[in-house]
Order: structure tokens, then sequence, then C-alpha cells
């Protein structure tokens, strides 16, 4: 018998109009900061720029336009380990479509998705062969948007990756894929460590723990073939950049992550500040997120931060995998993992290091793309989680 705690409950997505009008109004009233001429965006996202944006949200910006989108989703929320889990369950049309949970990272949520459910659901009505159908689990991460806040310490990954597991296996499935980015790519990838009889396969567009962090030493370097020891001299280069320009954000959620939420759930310039930066600097763009994502679609996911209040309970997670008992390096997994590298993403990826600890089985780099790409670029995504389950027999 299923207990109380166990029910899945049908959810809608309905903010009520005075939230709306509170937003406005703050956006009327923005105290803007100064700004030094002709820095772009090294110091941070520029005033013009953001100003340009945020008039866009107030008076062009249609939610309900992507309310009553998000609400063709048929969608949930259940109680998993103390936690409200929000999630969409798109069905395929095919009797015999694979499950597959995707989960998104920071600062993303399930709109991420929004481009690419309908072709991996029914590719039929899409051009596609419908034995390549999926049923999709699209959960909102505990503490991110409509699964949060949370109410207790210690949500990390791990934790997520357990609660997911039982979300799926409440859902009746037995066995199913995972597909994840950013966290979602721990987590996805914690799934299938933790249950290796259960998952098809796990597919990633990020893969933790695969790229240098310390300077390589030159006898290991002379071991490699000569494209992935540029790659590898690449990689640490990067990485040499992102501790120096780039790890700001996360030290400060790392860290203290209440004390960032006070202004960031107070302003929501501040909020969109924050979120649309890391889409300039983490896409395939070149002058504005614009370049890479839609516009609409990034004010969208900014807004299910906002509304639900939500960006010190998400800005958490850094916090909790920071003073977790788990160690830096990751646990080995048997799934059989596929990655899909992006040329803009964060990191780049060494397959001799990601090796060491997953079990790859597909490794497939393109040529256009960064660190959303199921916004940036839906249809490789699709086609690469496509052939990936193919090859596994499903």
């Amino acid at each position: 018998m299923t207990s109380l705690a166990e029910t899945i409950r049908p959810f809608r997505i309905d903010i009520p109009q005075a939230e709306l009008d509170d937003l406005h109004a703050r956006l009327d009233r923005t105290r803007w900061p100064d700004e030094l001429p002709g820095v772009g965006w090294a110091y941070g996202i520029p005033g013009d720029y953001l100003r340009e944006l945020v008039r866009y949200w107030r008076h062009t910006y249609d939610w309900r336009a992507a309310e009553a989108r998000l609400n063709q989703w048929p969608q949930f929320t259940t109680v998993i380990d103390g936690a409200n889990v929000h999630f969409a369950h798109v069905r395929s049309p095919e009797p015999d479509a694979t499950p597959l949970i995707m989960t998104h990272g920071w600062p993303g949520s399930i709109v991420e998705f929004a481009q690419v459910a309908g072709a991996l659901t029914d590719p039929r009505a899409h051009g596609g062969d419908p034995s390549d159908a999926f049923h999709l689990v699209l959960p909102s991460i505990p503490g991110f948007g409509l699964s949060g806040p949370t109410r207790e310490t210690g949500w990390e990954y791990h934790r997520v990756g357990a609660a997911f597991a039982e979300l799926m296996e409440r859902l009746g499935y037995q066995r199913y894929g995972a597909q994840g980015g950013d966290w979602g790519s721990a987590i996805s990838r914690e799934l299938g460590r933790i249950h290796p009889d259960r998952i098809i396969g796990v597919h990633l567009n990020h893969i933790p723990g695969s790229s240098v962090t310390e300077e390589p030493d030159p006898a290991h370097l002379a071991t490699l073939p000569p494209a992935e020891r540029a790659r590898t001299l690449a990689s640490w280069e990067l990485n040499q950049q992102w501790a120096r320009d780039r790890q700001g954000y996360a030290d400060i959620q790392s860290t203290r992550p209440q004390t960032l939420a006070y202004g960031l759930t107070d302003s929501p310039v501040g909020q969109l500040a924050w979120i649309a930066e890391k889409f300039k600097e983490w896409t395939d763009s070149r002058d504005r997120p614009e370049d890479a994502v839609d516009r609409d679609q990034l004010l969208t996911n900014v807004m299910l931060y906002w509304l639900t209040g939500t960006a010190g309970s998400a800005g958490r997670i850094y916090y909790e995998r920071a003073h977790s008992s788990w160690g830096a390096a990751p646990e080995p997994s048997t799934a059989p993992t596929a990655l899909a590298v992006f040329p803009r993403e964060n990191f780049i990826p060494l397959r001799h290091i990601a090796e060491r600890t997953n079990n790859i089985v597909r490794w497939t780099e393109y040529e256009r793309g960064g660190h959303f790409p199921a916004m940036e670029q839906p249809e490789l995504l699709i086609a690469d989680i496509r052939a990936f389950f193919r090859d596994l027999g499903r």
C-alpha cells in the first residue's frame, strides 16, 4: 500500500498575478551601480546590455505564455527523503519507448529541455525513427525552482541521485537511461554507479573529474598520443584561466550561499545578472547570451529561480558538496557511459582520465555548442542520445 509520503500528485504552474506585479514594480525601481567604461564583460555583465535585457523582461517578455508552454508537460510532485520533488513526466506515444531521466544543473532548470522533449518522446512526429522514442522524466533538483526550497542540510548530488532512483521506482521504471550536464551529469553518473543493474546507460554532456587539475607531468605527457598531449595542455591552461577569472561564483556558493541569497532573492536584476553572465561565459556565444540561446527561454529559466525564491537553496548544492564526507575524486562507475563533447564547455575533458573511473563506450566531439547543448544545439544532442541508446540495444 502506498503511503502518503509516496503519493504522486498532479501539479500545474499557476503564479498569482500579484507576484508578477511585484516583479514589475521591482524592475521599475532598480537601483543601478556605476561601472568602468570600455571594459566589456571583464568585470562582469555590462550595464548597457543588462539594462536592455531588463527592459525586454519588463515590457515584452510574456510569463503567461511561457507558463502555458511549460504546462503542456504533465507535471507532478512527490515527497522523497523529506524533500518535495517536482518533475515533468512526458510519456511517448510509442508503447515500447525507453524510459530516460534527464537532469539539469546550475544555473539551469527543466526549461533547458524544452527544445529536445518533443523529438525525444515522439520521433515519428519529428521525422525520426519511432524505435528511438523515450519516455522522459524531467525532475527539478531538490532546492531548485519548483523542487525548492529544501528544509534541511545534506542535499548534495549523492543524495539527489538516491532520491531520483526512488522517483523512477515510484514511476514503475525498473530499467532506464540517465542523461545530464553540469550537476545533472554528477547526478546521472551517480544513478549509474549505485544502480548499474537498473541503468541501461548514462549519457553526459559534461563528465566530472575528467580534466587536468594539476600541472601535467612531462614524463606522463610523453606517453600520450600527440592529439591527447595537446588536449591535456589545453585542459590545464583552461583550468588555470578558470581558477583565475571564473571560479568566484562557485567559491561563494560553496562557502556563504546564505549571504548571497539575500541580494538575489530581493533583487530580480541581481538574480538575472547572476545567471545571464553564466549563459554568456559558458555558451558558444560571441557578444551576448542570445548568440547561443533564445532570450525568452533564458528569461523563463531565470523566472523559475525568481518566482520560487530558490537562489539560496539552489546554491547550497555547492556548499553541501564542498562540505560532504565524499572525496574529491569520482567513485568508479561500471555503467556504460557516453560523453558528447561541446567545444565551449567550461572544461576540456580528457578521455584517458575519464576512463579511469568510467566505462566509456562512446565519445563524440562536436564543432559547436557549449555548456547548455539542449538549448544551444538541440539537434546535435538529440542525435547523440538516440545513437548511444540505439547502440546499447536499449
